[in-house]
């Protein structure tokens, strides 16, 4: 018979009569080993050492002798805790649910003797689950008293803590201001009234070198030492914390602390940023706006109008020959693009461009200054992350015209446009004003899908469908294998063809080479998920990899 091993753990509240002969402690402790006696039978036994808490509330976890049974259920010395009631292990329903799951990881039970509760049977287990729900209860009501505190002490102008903004630092519950810190915050203010504009703004703070400030907070964490992005000084811009008030949720409230910023000021650059804010929803209004709008054309100078249809919830762009439009569709000729892939392969072309400073210093003529050239090429760098975020407003001043060909595509630069985003001179000359994209068009029903020389899609996307079928494919041979099952039982077990079934666990073996095309969306166009089912695979890796095409 297995040695099922049991401690005893007692507790009592105050230190009252703990100096008797015979107190609480002892009268738990006798009524648990009573009980631990009459289950001599089922193998258990007490062991030696005792876990005793005298004159510690049970509201809380730290209790030595407690601590000392919960290391013990850790390093796997006890089978079970017998308690006399089981709020002598804890009154918090929260610790309750802690110190179960504690025990759960450690495979350890408990027994309550006084009550019908047992932890090993099932009954014993629905009053647990019945006691965490009352503990998830606790938690909620614990939270909402937090949050009502907060809410409290934000009206009456407190500092709830976290990371102080910019130009404070902690002092207590309310902020003190950092003059060297301040001075940089009261700047942004002014360029914002003077530009109106947070790009300009950025790219004033990149040309002066000016960084946010290096600062160490409470926890030792260094913080700031690096540049200010947009997205930053947005957020400067509008946090009311900088006219003495402390903002929550919707409301603001008089805060403790002293304001950086006056009034007039703050209200002038709230009016200007909601202008702009303005706009950019008008702008933001039409969902995926097509960035390219009014600016492609065919080779014989037919515009490409930007269109769209919808199927259910799912709105698909397209840019559509005026021609084909104006038949309603009724004639094969002309372009049918997908905006997706033409966007995509425009913005691509136009990111690389930037994020190559030698190649732009040689089209601007080799005619920048030697102080110029890191300010330029830290600006290409930003312009060409805006551009891979798809800011329709960096895009569309770039660009002049894109013409589309049967095996390629020209992009026109807007030589103002350019200089512009780059504060350059309007004057400074462009070298190659445009830019080519080797690419072929494929017909796939009415619409055409652009393919690069290399056989690949001009944009990178996952195939949903063709991913999974790889995963498939591996996971019914995985399932094969460990379950030793023959393919004929596993087809009828999935309803399926044993053929089927064949072609699928195939999939298991492909070249690592095109899972990784697959995973990654770079796998030629050519490779559907209906070839991919049907193709006659080697078992060659290199020449998987002819066949497919990658």
């Amino acid at each position: 018979m297995k040695k099922v091993r049991c401690a005893i753990y007692t507790r009592k509240s105050s230190e009252e009569g703990l100096e008797q002969d015979f107190n609480s402690l002892d009268a738990q402790s006798d009524a648990c080993a009573a009980y631990i006696t009459s289950q001599t039978s089922e193998g258990r036994s007490l062991i030696g050492n005792s876990y005793d808490d005298g004159g510690i509330s049970g509201g809380t976890m730290k209790r030595p002798a407690l601590q000392r049974l919960l290391k013990d259920i850790r390093d796997g010395k006890i089978d079970i805790v017998v308690v006399y009631k089981v709020d002598r292990l804890t009154r918090s329903l929260l610790d309750f649910a802690k110190l179960v799951e504690t025990m759960d990881k450690a495979e350890v039970s408990f027994v309550s003797v006084t009550q019908s509760f047992n932890m090993t049977n099932s009954m014993g287990r629905l009053t647990l689950n019945m006691l965490l729900s009352f503990a998830q209860f606790e938690r909620e009501v614990t939270a909402e008293r937090i949050r009502d505190k907060i809410a409290a002490s934000k009206a009456k102008g407190m500092w709830m803590g976290g990371v102080s903004p910019l130009g404070y630092e902690p002092n207590g519950r309310t902020l003190r201001i950092i003059e060297e810190h301040a001075v940089i915050i009261r700047d942004l203010f002014e360029r914002y009234r003077k530009y109106g504009n947070v790009r300009l703004v950025f790219d004033q703070l990149i040309d002066e070198r000016i960084k946010v400030p290096k600062r160490t907070l409470r926890s030792g964490k260094a913080i700031g030492g690096s540049f200010f992005t947009r997205g930053q000084i947005y957020r400067i811009l509008s946090n009311p914390i900088y006219i003495g008030e402390i903002q929550h949720k919707d409301r603001t409230y008089k805060g403790q602390h002293k304001p950086i910023i006056d009034r007039d000021v703050w209200n002038a650059v709230q009016c200007r940023l909601g202008e702009n804010r303005q706009g950019e929803q008008r702008s933001k209004s039409i969902r995926s706006p097509s960035m390219l709008a009014g600016k492609v054309s065919d080779e014989s100078g037919e515009p490409l109008v930007a269109s769209h249809a919808c199927k259910g919830k799912i709105r698909y762009r397209f840019y559509v020959s005026r021609s084909l439009q104006h038949d309603g569709g009724r004639t094969a000729e002309g372009w049918r693009i997908p905006a997706k892939e033409l966007e995509g392969a425009v913005i691509e072309r136009l990111a690389s461009e930037l994020e190559q400073p030698l190649a732009l210093i040689e089209q601007m003529g080799g005619e920048l200054s030697a102080s110029s050239l890191s300010s330029l090429s830290t600006k290409a760098e930003a312009l060409a992350a805006r551009i891979r975020e798809k800011q329709v407003s960096s895009i569309r001043p770039l660009i002049e015209h894109v013409k589309v060909s049967a095996k390629h595509l020209d992009i026109s630069l807007h030589a103002t446009g350019r200089a512009s985003e780059l504060s350059l001179p309007a004057t400074q000359p462009i070298r190659n004003p445009t830019l080519a994209i080797d690419v072929c068009l494929k017909r796939t029903g009415r619409a055409l899908q652009l393919v690069q020389s290399n056989g690949r899609s001009g944009i990178k996307q996952v195939d949903a469908t063709l991913l999974r079928l790889v995963q498939q494919g591996r996971s019914w041979w995985e399932e094969i294998v460990s379950g030793q099952q023959s393919i004929a039982q596993f087809a009828r077990g999935h309803d399926v063809t044993a053929s089927y079934v064949t072609r699928m666990v195939r999939l298991a073996f492909l070249s690592p080479q095109i899972v990784e095309a697959v995973a990654t969306g770079t796998q030629p166009v050519a490779l559907t998920p209906s070839r991919l089912r049907t193709v006659e695979l080697p078992a060659s890796w290199s020449d998987q990899q002819k066949l497919l095409g990658t």
